[in-house]
């Protein structure tokens, strides 16, 4: 059995029972359509800085960030179009606005679906028009996301998408890596490495990013608390970023469409042409 219900604290906040399954996912549209928690049994999945989370100021660091229209940062936030410049700062704006309720469900699934549409703010910083709409699937001990795109302009359209889960880890060095890629680059130096699955944690800052994959999925195991979380993609999502922080208690295994600065270099970048629509999913499923 699902159910959907409402509660109001800092934001407007809807939360997807799984009954059966004692799983439950709350989504706060308003604060960038993010996901905040996520228990199951019990258990949470996820991590979230609540201070930062209550200021409107600060950037979410939790939960399930969007980043739209691009991901990572831009060298001095800057990419230029038809010999304009235009300031877009790390990660986009997606994660900073407010989402539309657009629809929900507790047929098959708690679904809630969520929209962002361009407006004149967007378009200062990032001349197209366009339009998503996220579902997210609260299914057992999965998490499903559905996404559709939409350009909307005149010209095709580019961009990047990607999602920042912050994964509740108390204890790192009990983390076994699986992921479909035999080398990384590595952002603190510029250069890359192979990857034989470890990872120095004792490190200030990881932050990675696999960008020649080999699959469509990839999974961590953390033995400590007897839980394996695995994540599929589809093959819109061309990188995966692993970053974490020393000292924190989480992970971040982040499926992105392209790496950074892609609006600018056109690696892996992604188009739309005028009024095309494309859809793209990631689930993440925890045994």
């Amino acid at each position: 059995m699902y159910n959907i219900a409402i509660k109001q604290e800092e934001y407007l906040t809807y939360i997807l029972k799984d009954l059966d399954s004692n799983c439950r996912l709350e989504i706060v549209p308003e604060r960038g359509g993010i996901v905040t928690d996520w228990t199951i049994q019990g258990q949470k999945i996820l991590y979230l800085d609540k201070d930062r989370f209550k200021n409107p100021q600060l950037s979410v660091r939790g939960g399930i960030p969007v980043l739209f229209p691009i991901c990572g940062n831009l060298p001095d936030n800057i990419f230029s179009y038809q010999e304009k410049t235009y300031i877009l700062k790390q990660h986009g704006f997606a994660r900073d606005l407010p989402w539309k309720v657009i629809n929900q469900s507790t047929d098959k699934s708690a679904s809630l679906t969520l929209s962002l549409t361009s407006d004149l703010e967007t378009l200062k910083v990032y001349p197209f028009e366009f339009e998503l709409n996220f579902t997210y699937k609260l299914l057992g001990n999965k998490l499903i996301i559905e996404q559709l795109y939409k350009n909307k302009s005149k010209e095709k359209m580019p961009f990047s998408i990607g999602f920042h889960p912050y994964f509740y880890c108390g204890d790192k060095t009990k983390l076994k890596l699986e992921i479909p890629g035999e080398e990384y680059w590595n952002k603190s130096d510029d250069k890359t490495y192979s990857f034989n699955g470890e990872l120095d944690y004792n490190l200030e800052e990881i932050d990675i990013a696999f960008t020649q994959l080999q699959g469509q999925k990839t999974s961590f195991i953390d033995s400590k608390r007897n839980l394996t979380v695995e994540i599929t993609y589809s093959d819109l999502f061309s990188t995966l970023v692993f970053w974490t922080l020393k000292g924190k208690d989480y992970i971040c295994v982040e499926p992105w469409s392209s790496p950074r600065n892609a609006i600018n270099t056109e690696e892996q970048l992604n188009y739309l042409q005028p009024n095309e629509v494309y859809s793209a999913s990631v689930s993440i499923e925890v045994k």
